[in-house]
């Protein structure tokens, strides 16, 4: 059984990937991420920097040269090496602040879905609470209550940004729920439990998949949002505290392209790589979208 279960799941694998090197969004979006991971997983190990050591006065805002490719910031300290680590911090932050959002946002989303009445009406009224407050004051108040450290913007990300994940899946759910497996599970006196993991989330997680991708790109501009405006973790590097650094010492007024522009771009590629992939998942595992 074994056997016959991963044969018929190598065809859909090879089915997809072939889809997805065929998607010009796709494409596009992997390679791009593929190497920002690259440079997030070796790049610290081959171009080390260290938050702690500052250059000499003289090192302070110089421009691009032969010693320092990106040249050098407000503190003396290499860019291109700050930018490097920084991808780490970034992509670290993102992806898993996205996993505690899409966990939390499926599981009341199938709750919701499934139990559509007092329990799930009640969870829908929760998950309004949310979409109802305006994310960037809920986040800064939650930011600022926890304290500035690499965890703790994780967390606050992850739980602000599960409410629009849960409309989705619970409107997948109300429509899996409907179908007539479902209701053969009912009748032979499966649990809610066993039919809410077995039968439902195995229909609703290509949806969760495909939002998992885009909720990602969500999650890195929280990141550098919260870092940009003083609240990120000033003793590791990312990509929002360079933007923070670089507005504080007023860079664009004399002229420092090159503490910026590295990573603002850099946030902005990251951005398009995960929407691009997430797109293109969406038309690959909905059969629907392909036209749009």
């Amino acid at each position: 059984m074994k056997d016959m279960k991963s044969k018929t799941k190598r065809p859909k694998l090879k089915k997809f990937l072939v889809s997805l090197r065929n998607s010009k969004m796709g494409t596009m979006g992997s390679v791009i991420l593929v190497f920002f991971l690259l440079l997030a997983i070796i790049g610290p190990i081959i171009y080390p920097f260290n938050p702690q050591v500052f250059g000499t006065g003289r090192e302070i805002l110089n421009s691009p040269s032969m010693h320092h490719l990106l040249g050098t910031d407000d503190m003396g300290r290499d860019v291109l090496g700050n930018l490097i680590a920084g991808s780490r911090i970034s992509l670290l932050v993102g992806i898993m602040a996205t996993l505690i959002s899409m966990i939390i946002g499926t599981v009341l989303g199938i709750l919701a879905g499934y139990y559509n009445k007092r329990i799930g009406s009640l969870i829908m009224q929760f998950t309004d609470f949310f979409l109802v407050i305006p994310w960037l004051p809920l986040m800064l108040v939650l930011a600022v209550i926890l304290g500035t450290s690499i965890w703790n913007i994780i967390l606050v990300i992850g739980l602000t940004g599960w409410a629009g994940t849960a409309r989705v899946v619970r409107a997948q759910t109300l429509s899996v729920k409907e179908r007539p497996f479902i209701e053969r599970a009912v009748a032979i006196g499966s649990s809610g439990r066993h039919i809410m993991v077995k039968h439902i989330l195995p229909n609703v997680f290509p949806l969760v998949f495909a939002n998992t991708i885009l909720v990602s790109a969500v999650a890195i501009l929280s990141e550098t949002t919260l870092s940009f405006l003083g609240l990120g973790d000033p003793t590791q590097p990312s990509w929002g505290m360079m933007l923070h650094y670089a507005f504080e010492s007023g860079a664009a007024s004399i002229g420092a392209y090159w503490f910026f522009i590295p990573p603002g771009l850099a946030v902005v590629l990251v951005v398009l790589g995960f929407t691009f992939l997430g797109y293109a998942f969406d038309e690959i595992l909905n059969p629907k979208l392909k036209g749009r």
